[in-house]
């Protein structure tokens, strides 16, 4: 009797390829299309539906997610997340831009609802195994990197538990990018050129601060140049901006480079500096807490990623307690962000990971963030 995999089918090509893969291994595969917004509340600045063609995006997804499974020749399952996501990630999203920190979602969308509710979803359907089309490999108990540097995705999974990692497959993790298109080509896959997917899952192709505006009241400040404390323009709402950032600042008609290089929100500033001094940016350790350890190893040095798609850190980790670290990194880095996450390295094995609580430099808690 064939092995039961469920897996999580988006309506993209990553996930289109790792069922079809599953069925060459010799699974008895089944896809389940996971509802984790309604987007139908998704509005614009206006209140109206940002639907395309009457479609809204999502829709979209699951109507291409229904035809990859009939190519396949597979069961598709839909369930909804919506109050789980809700409840689980989205009022998180809000209180951390509240305080004017970057949440990232993703992380916690793979805790609470992928390898967490959608896990048990499929247990339900009788799968021993759930899979995902994460660039992302496990051996044993260990999380690695995919083999693709440039789409490796350990970093979003590196709040999820040991426990939550077993029984979890992720057949594309051993390839490329280019070589999963040209699987999905070969075969005749409907998302074999589908574009893929950007910027937050829930909010999709459409204008970030109008979003936010339909849940966070836009409050405007002034922003100030870090160096001299001289007011230079108007910001729309600290909730708008993260550390580093330097398009759409609001600083129209300014020749210089300008970054994004802290937030007062007891006095609703937002601080900016510019290409000639950019040392405001960089910082030599900071504090990192909701701590989750996938890894038995609880090292005094390793490497650390603080963003996604950043360069790799070499850091020691100083442990103050069960759920706070001090991460030191002397080679300094630059827009290390609270809220972002800290994702801890050994070589491969992505080893687990924290959120930036606290942001330092020379011993001293950075003052403008």
């Amino acid at each position: 009797m064939k092995e039961k995999v469920i897996v999580g089918i988006s309506g993209g090509v990553d996930s289109a390829v790792a069922a079809y893969l599953l069925i060459k291994q010799g699974y008895d595969v089944e896809g389940l299309f996971m509802r984790n917004w309604d987007s139908m509340i998704n509005n614009d600045i206006d209140g109206n539906p940002n639907l395309n063609n009457n479609i809204c995006p999502q829709e979209e997804d699951y109507n291409d997610a229904l035809k990859t499974c009939e190519i396949l020749g597979i069961k598709l399952h839909r369930v909804d997340f919506i109050k789980e996501y809700w409840d689980y990630v989205f009022t998180y999203f809000l209180d951390e831009l509240n305080k004017g920190r970057t949440p990232n979602p993703d992380l916690l969308c793979n805790k609470y609802i992928k390898f967490d509710k959608f896990k048990d979803a499929a247990k339900k359907l009788g799968a021993k195994y759930i899979a995902t089309g994460h660039y992302a490999r496990t051996k044993g108990a260990k999380l690695l990197r995919g083999l693709d540097n440039n789409k490796d995705q350990s970093y979003f999974l590196a709040q999820v538990s040991t426990q939550q990692l077993k029984d979890v497959l992720f057949p594309i993790g051993e390839l490329t990018k280019p070589e999963v298109r040209k699987i999905a080509t070969d075969i005749g896959l409907n998302v074999a050129n589908k574009k893929d997917s950007t910027g937050i899952c829930f909010i999709g192709e459409r204008n970030y601060q109008k979003f936010l505006h339909n849940y966070l009241k836009p409050n405007p400040g002034d922003i100030v140049n870090v160096k001299t404390n001289e007011v230079i323009g108007r910001h729309t709402g600290l909730m708008n901006y993260t550390i580093g950032q330097r398009k759409n600042v609001g600083l129209s008609g300014d020749s210089e480079k300008h970054y994004v290089c802290g937030k007062d929100t007891k006095n609703n500033i937002l601080y900016v500096c510019f290409n000639d001094d950019d040392s405001y940016l960089y910082s030599d350790s900071c504090i990192i807490n909701n701590i989750n350890f996938i890894s038995s190893k609880h090292p005094t040095f390793c490497t650390a990623k603080f963003r996604y798609r950043g360069e790799d850190h070499p850091v020691n980790l100083e442990y103050i307690s069960d759920d706070e670290i001090l991460v030191k990194y002397p080679g300094l880095a630059k827009s290390v962000t609270p809220g972002q996450a800290c994702v801890l390295y050994l070589g491969e094995e992505c080893i687990g990971s924290g959120i930036i609580n606290e942001v330092r430099k020379d011993n001293k808690k950075l003052w403008y963030l």
